[in-house]
């Protein structure tokens, strides 16, 4: 058997070599680590509930609570359910616990940050058992976690959360919860 010479030797490591290296990094690139989260993507939704140009999603949170209602008497003096506000824990895309939502409306994080919204528009859920999705601009930041440079918020994807039972005088200053869950995408200037 005659061995190659070196001349041969070098010529093909450097034909092999970049072969071997394209390989394992194609290999690296397909399977990435599971543990690396990617940039969140925005949802698709109505015009009316869009986010202004300039702002990028930073936070995904799934709620599962109870959106609570008092009955009460309006200026007009017809009784309807009036929501207090909701009672839900924010769970990520592991589904472990992070924060809570509650009345303020409010989302406050372990990490200690922490916003308040006001609703300034809404469209229909896609099912008439279901609370609105929601464009909440944010009010206030408190904390220097997640939360912080937030200034938007929608509510979509939105399951139940309607009040429920009759609302009248007799009922005047009665409480119900109503079960809902709904996702959550915060928003902040991009960078």
């Amino acid at each position: 058997m005659k061995i190659p010479n070196r001349r041969f030797l070098r010529v093909a490591a450097a034909i092999v070599g970049p072969i071997i290296l394209a390989t394992a990094l194609g290999q690296a690139q397909a399977s990435p680590q599971k543990d690396a989260p990617g940039p969140e993507a925005a949802p698709d939704v109505p015009d009316a509930i869009a986010v202004p140009a300039g702002l990028e999603p930073v936070l995904f949170v799934h709620a599962s609570g109870s959106q609570i209602y008092t009955c009460q008497a309006g200026a007009d003096g017809a009784f309807s359910w009036t929501l207090k506000g909701p009672e839900a824990e924010l769970r990520d895309r592991k589904d472990k616990v992070i924060g809570q939502h509650s009345a303020g409306p409010t989302w406050k994080l372990k990490d200690g940050s922490e916003v308040t919204g006001k609703a300034v528009a809404h469209v229909d859920s896609l099912d008439d058992e279901s609370v609105p999705w929601l464009l909440v601009n944010v009010v206030s930041n408190a904390g220097k976690g997640q939360l912080a440079n937030v200034t938007t918020i929608q509510r979509v994807h939105t399951h139940g959360g309607k009040p429920a039972g009759v609302c009248d005088e007799s009922h005047k200053g009665a409480e119900t919860k109503s079960s809902y869950t709904a996702d959550y995408y915060f928003f902040a200037p991009a960078k």
